[in-house]
């Protein structure tokens, strides 16, 4: 008989809401318990995603918690998916690590390299399963990309471009504008192309940046080039004030492999060669995306695994150094930086 992982969110905001619909997808997968700053909070949360609508019973539904330590103490919880604020996911991570639990970190991981290096140790020290949350490293669409460049379809690869990028609010108070919450489109935005440039083209050697900083010190607009070890380049871009195409080539010397918009969820990729030939392959994913992670996730601590392939510790912590390079260069910095 399967495993049924159990899952603790930690958090009630949107991204939380989003990965519990995704969960409601995910076999052998069960929401568990969810904690919030609040009781009131939690036990709302709990009520909407419980395992049926009309659920009353405990056994029905989540456990509600009004204190993030709580959830990591309970013995009914296998995992932890930390659904914070970007400022707090390293102390929850280490929080949850510390109460023995296995964590899945949304992105980014954390504020900076050294905070990652923190939680990677304590989750190594402790022998417990620890990964990002970059759902795009999991998605359909992105494994059909790698088995298109590894059949040598569009030939040797050389380039890849990505951006992403939405017409925010410019509201100085709103989350994505504020530098103590982590505000800016790099880290909220920029790293979805950087972590799928390094998932497919590989380890970085240079990456070189220019950024559009805003009247709160956070970037608005951020463009970057990296330099990869195969001799590809990555160029890539993020937004908050441009409704960007949001879609992510790879080109090679036969020809050329696109991620649709947005492509960090497409469900089709399409191939392009010098002869003229073109064709498209659906890729649909399940649930509302966040299954797929939901599901590696699980998979790995049912495997007794304490990273997964495809979002190593390593990946991890060579994405937060580049982010903190890039931040660098455009003179990004947060109170964590500190």
């Amino acid at each position: 008989m399967t495993r049924i992982i159990r899952w603790g969110i930690l958090g009630t905001g949107r991204i939380a809401r989003d990965f519990a619909a995704g969960l409601r997808a995910t076999p052998d997968a069960r929401l568990a318990a969810v904690a919030s700053r609040s009781s009131e909070g939690a036990q709302a949360f709990a009520q909407q995603f419980a395992q049926s609508p009309s659920a009353q019973s405990p056994s029905e539904m989540p456990l509600a918690f009004g204190a993030y330590e709580e959830l990591v103490d309970s013995p009914d919880v296998d995992i932890v998916y930390i659904a914070t604020p970007h400022p707090m996911h390293a102390a929850n991570a280490l929080l949850a690590l510390r109460g023995g639990k296995a964590v899945l970190c949304e992105k980014p991981f954390t504020m900076n390299r050294r905070e990652a290096g923190e939680v990677v140790a304590l989750a190594r020290a402790n022998k417990l399963f620890l990964m990002e949350a970059m759902w795009t490293r999991f998605m359909p669409a992105l494994a059909q990309v790698k088995r298109i460049i590894a059949s040598g379809e569009i030939g040797a690869v050389t380039q890849l471009h990505a951006d992403f990028g939405f017409s925010a609010t410019p509201d100085p108070a709103h989350r994505v504008n504020d530098p103590t919450l982590g505000g800016g489109a790099l880290l909220d935005l920029g790293i979805y192309p950087l972590s799928i440039a390094c998932a497919l083209l590989g380890r970085v050697e240079a990456v070189q940046a220019q950024a559009v900083m805003g009247d709160t010190g956070v970037d608005l607009t951020t463009a970057f080039t990296m330099r990869h070890a195969g001799g590809a380049l990555s160029i890539c871009s993020c937004s908050l004030r441009a409704r960007a195409p949001g879609e992510l080539v790879v080109s090679g010397t036969r020809g050329s492999v696109r991620m649709h918009r947005m492509f960090h969820m497409t469900d089709s990729v399409t191939v392009d060669l010098l002869d003229g030939s073109s064709r498209t392959i659906a890729t649909p994913w399940l649930g509302n995306g966040y299954t797929h992670e939901a599901i590696a996730a699980g998979q790995c601590l049912r495997d007794g695994l304490l990273e997964h392939p495809d979002m190593t510790h390593d990946d991890t912590l060579a994405i937060m150094g580049l982010l903190d390079t890039i931040r660098k260069q455009i003179g990004l910095r947060y109170p964590s930086d500190a």
